[in-house]
């Protein structure tokens, strides 16, 4: 499976990047908007796993352009985020809306979790 992972830690990148690889997938990363969507165009990803606290554009502006190509409409979207869910004031329309199949708040999440969530947001 290939993965996007959007992430500007690079430290958190290189530890879901080896977690993803020991799982026989393959992930890029990006650590802005901006580059995800010069990677996405470069790489086709199966799903998107996406920080929405980023620089310059937040996460939310990025999954609204990611979503403005028709190619990408379909892509399912991993959020893994320090906002805390509940926080975030998404309507489950709106989730459904945007292609987020699910938001895991990192604090709470391992390693297990996270790759069980990814493959589970492409069958």
């Amino acid at each position: 499976m290939n993965i996007l992972l959007i992430e500007p830690d690079a430290k958190l990148a290189a530890i879901y990047t080896q977690a993803f690889t020991n799982a026989g997938h393959v992930m890029r990363h990006a650590q802005s908007a901006q580059l995800a969507v010069h990677t996405a165009d470069e790489f086709t990803p199966d799903v998107v796993l996406l920080e929405l606290q980023l620089v310059g554009h937040n996460g939310i502006e990025f999954i609204y352009e990611f979503r403005s190509y028709a190619e990408w409409k379909e892509i399912p979207i991993v959020l893994l985020t320090m906002v805390a869910p509940h926080s975030l004031g998404i309507t489950k329309d709106l989730l459904e809306q945007l292609g987020i199949v699910d938001i895991l708040y990192k604090p709470a999440t391992n390693l297990q979790q996270l790759v069980r969530s990814v493959v589970e947001a492409t069958e």
